[in-house]
C-alpha cells in the first residue's frame, strides 16, 4: 500500500496526519522495532501516524490487513493492535485513544482501552510461560498455519498433522 494522497486517505477512512514510522519499507520513515524494555514488547506495526486529539498530537499506529474485512475484527487483529498502542504508549510517553485497522475494503477505528491493554499484557505472560513449557496445545484448528510457525521446531512435524 502507498502512502495515499491526504484526499485518498481521508476518503478511505485513514488517518490523514504526518507518517512517522513504516515498516512497509514503500516510506521515508522506515525505522527500527519498538521495544519496551518495561512490558518485555517488541513490534513492528505497519505505521504510525500523528494525528489531533483534544487539542494535541499524538501518535497512533495503523495496521494493514490484505483480506477483506470480516464480520468482527479477529481477536489476534486486536491484540497485535493493542500491543503497538502499548508500545506507543511506553516510548513516546502518550497513551494512545485508539488506532486503525486497515483491512482491503475499510478501515475500522479500534479503541485502546483498558481491557484490550490487560489482554496484552496477559498475552505476554502466557506466551512467555509457553515458551520454556514441556508441551503446548494448539491454540488453533488450521493445521496450515503451523507450517510458517516460528515455534515449529519446537512442536516437530507432528504440529503439520491435522488435530484429532
Amino acid at each position: 500500500m502507498l502512502w495515499w494522497s491526504r484526499r485518498a486517505r481521508r476518503a478511505s477512512g485513514l488517518p490523514t496526519g504526518a507518517v512517522i514510522y513504516s515498516d512497509t519499507g514503500k516510506e521515508e520513515a522506515v525505522s527500527e522495532p519498538l521495544v519496551s524494555q518495561r512490558h518485555g514488547l517488541v513490534g513492528k506495526p505497519d505505521y504510525l501516524v500523528e494525528v489531533s486529539g483534544g487539542g494535541k498530537r499524538l501518535v497512533v499506529p495503523l495496521e494493514v490487513k490484505s483480506r477483506k474485512r470480516p464480520p468482527a475484527p479477529d481477536p489476534g487483529h486486536l491484540l497485535q493492535l493493542a500491543t503497538y498502542c502499548l508500545l506507543v504508549e511506553d516510548i513516546y510517553g502518550q497513551r494512545p485513544p485508539h488506532g486503525y485497522l486497515r483491512y482491503a475494503d475499510t478501515t475500522l477505528k479500534i479503541d485502546y482501552t483498558d481491557e484490550l491493554r490487560a489482554a496484552v499484557l496477559t498475552s505476554a505472560v502466557a506466551i512467555r510461560k509457553a515458551r520454556s513449557a514441556q508441551d503446548v496445545p494448539r491454540s488453533h484448528q488450521d493445521a496450515r498455519r503451523c507450517q510458517s510457525c516460528g515455534y515449529l521446531d519446537s512442536c516437530g512435524t507432528e504440529a503439520l498433522a491435522a488435530p484429532q
